[in-house]
């Protein structure tokens, strides 16, 4: 089994954009620092401020899978699990 890239956008409302950029750099070095996380970017998009952007590379699918649990029980995944994703997983 190879890489496994993901990348997408996630949506906030107006109203929680201070709370996704407060958490955001925690996320993003937390993230990075995990086991087999070859790439991981998450970012603003500069003209719609409620748009956040990410591109993620981990070495394998359990790698993945690791990250996955992590952000679900962190304060990232309880601050953003309701808001929309739109996602493309695939593997390299």
């Amino acid at each position: 089994m190879g890489k496994v890239l993901l990348t997408g956008t996630m949506r906030c409302e107006a109203h929680e954009i201070e709370t996704v950029l407060a958490l955001m750099a925690k996320h993003e070095r937390l993230s990075q620092a995990e086991p087999g996380c070859l790439q991981f970017e998450l970012w603003q998009d500069e003209l719609d401020p409620c748009s956040f952007h990410v591109s993620e590379v981990f070495r394998s699918e359990r790698d993945f899978e690791f990250h996955q649990d992590r952000t679900h029980s962190s304060d990232w995944g309880r601050v953003t699990r309701h808001m929309t994703r739109d996602f493309t997983k695939s593997e390299a």
